[in-house]
Order: structure tokens, then sequence, then C-alpha cells
């Protein structure tokens, strides 16, 4: 997969509505969680927030993670568990995959539809 884009069955899900430019990410709905598959270009940092627990595992490309203060570069193959509450942040040097559960059900909301977008 490397550089490719993702497969057609996970880019006909609801795309998430994220408000950082080059962030892009397709929501896997579930009632008490919510899986969503990321595409990150080399965007610099995200800034630090929090929210209900998260683990992830990058698929492509590397990051650096900060969770609690505590910095871990990430690679292809990487996992990660940020606790819930835990202050992280994350700096995207190269374009970056990653594939990541949260159990906030309602992390991300899809984007709204326009006028000339199909359902």
């Amino acid at each position: 997969m490397e550089n490719a884009e993702y497969p057609e069955v996970i880019r006909k899900l609801p795309e998430a509505d994220i408000p950082l430019e080059g962030v892009r990410g397709w929501i896997l709905q579930g009632r008490n969680h919510q899986v969503v598959f990321f595409d990150i270009a080399p965007v610099g940092k995200v800034p630090e927030h929090s929210h209900g627990e998260q683990w992830g595992v990058v698929i492509e490309g590397e990051m650096d993670l900060t969770i609690d203060g505590r910095t871990r570069r990430l690679t292809k193959g990487a996992s990660y568990l940020i606790p819930a509450g835990a202050p992280h942040s994350a700096t995207f040097q190269t374009r970056c995959k990653a594939i990541d559960f949260f159990t906030d059900p309602d992390r991300y909301r899809p984007k709204e539809s326009g006028p000339d977008e199909k359902s």
C-alpha cells in the first residue's frame, strides 16, 4: 500500500469532518465506538488535545506521538494506546496512514454532503 490510496471499499465510507488541512479520514461507525482510517499529509504538528481512549496502528509513514509529555517516533507496524483524557499531540513530517479505534462513538462527525455530492 506504500503511498497508495485506501481501496475503494474504505473510500466509500463516510468521510470525517476534520478541521485540519491535509488530514482526511473515513469513518467506520459502531454503536459504542468509532474506527477512522486516516490519511495525513506532512502537515507538521496536530495541536495537543484529549478525548476518550484511543488505540491505533501506523500502516504507512511515520509520526512523532506525544502522550502526557512523552514522545515516541512511530513507524509502519507500530501501535499506540492513548488513555482516556490523556493530553496528546502528533507531528507528521511524512505522509502517514493510520487506523484508529476510538471509544467515543461520536469522536468525528461525517462531512455534510454538498449539493453536487452523492450520498
